[in-house]
């Protein structure tokens, strides 16, 4: 199919979209609307700092083009920077997909989903189910403690008080940081080349953490004395010493470090006025429960309270063994 065809197509898809739809950069997950859809153009808006762009047909042919030869398969991390939304637009089109685990933009025989964000698509509050993972529950269970004593003066407290405080934080900070890790492990194949990608919350990126062992002693100091190092130098194969003897030869470190590199997630970026601005919203969202719905409330907080009590109640050694 000529691009002449496939670009009119995805003429036809902007036009046909609502005007509060927003469609999500597959890198950099950022948000943006189409402001304007023109013969050789196409104008985005971006929904966070409201910048206009204009993506341009030549473009959009260009990437139609590096998709067909390869095999209708093309790697996000080869476009130029900031070229992200040309296939978040692209996917639009019913024969193009952009698949982010892979981290490609691919051509299907069949019609696709896209990168769209509908205005309406965050699930109702009403629709939410408590989840089955234990630092769900615990985190109930410290928020409860929380509101019921006053942590910012810890030594007013009772040593009852403070063991369940403890218990419970070492808890949550034990399940929440599992959870952590199963999530890093999901957005290691979701980053690509070290770009920053915003959520509501915050920023996350990919990073390089990189870990030298050294290789077999004998190993070391054969290597170093071939490159005239004597061994007297290094005996013992001080860390230093070596990286000292490095610094005078040709050597390169991979001759005598086993050098590893593994990728994580760290945090980059924390927006905490999202964060109290969503807090402040729960809040006022159960001081404006009434009716039936503030009786369900009701009896939920008692039968948590029973579970607390139950759970974090101090026992002495004597009353146990009782």
């Amino acid at each position: 199919m000529p691009f002449t065809v496939s670009w009119h197509t995805l003429l036809e898809e902007l036009e046909d979209l609502p005007d509060d739809a927003e469609l999500v950069t597959p890198l950099s997950h950022k948000r943006f609307q189409i402001g304007d859809v023109q013969e050789h153009r196409v104008i985005i808006e971006f929904a966070e700092t409201d910048e206009k762009r204009p993506l341009q047909r030549e473009q959009f042919e260009t990437l139609f083009q590096r998709i067909k030869g390869s095999d209708g398969r093309f790697n996000l991390d080869r476009l130029p920077p900031d070229g992200d939304p040309y296939p978040a637009v692209l996917s639009l089109h019913p024969r193009f997909e952009i698949n982010e685990d892979a981290g490609v933009i691919i051509e299907t025989a069949e019609p696709t989903t896209s990168s769209r964000v509908d205005a309406d698509s965050t699930p109702a509050s009403n629709d939410r189910t408590e989840p089955d993972l234990d630092v769900y529950a615990d985190t109930l269970l410290l928020v409860d403690a929380l509101e019921r004593y006053d942590v910012t003066t810890p030594e007013e407290l009772e040593t009852e008080t403070l063991v369940n405080l403890y218990t419970l934080l070492s808890d949550v900070q034990h399940n929440a940081n599992d959870l952590r890790q199963t999530v890093a492990d999901v957005l290691l194949g979701r980053l690509h080349h070290d770009r920053p990608v915003s959520g509501p919350y915050g920023t996350v990126q990919r990073t390089t953490r990189r870990n030298r062992t050294l290789k077999d002693d004998d190993e070391v100091l054969k290597t170093l004395e071939d490159a005239g190092i004597d061994r007297e130098r290094v005996m013992g194969l001080d860390r230093s010493k070596v990286d000292d003897a490095l610094e005078v030869t040709e050597l390169s470190e991979s001759d005598v470090y086993e050098v590893d590199e593994s990728e994580y997630v760290r945090k980059a970026d924390v927006d905490e006025e999202v964060k109290e601005t969503r807090l402040q919203g729960l809040k006022d969202q159960l001081a404006a429960t009434d009716g039936n719905e503030a009786e369900e409330l009701r009896e939920e907080i008692e039968d948590l309270e029973d579970r607390i009590d139950e759970l974090t109640s101090f026992r002495t050694g004597a009353e146990v063994g009782d």
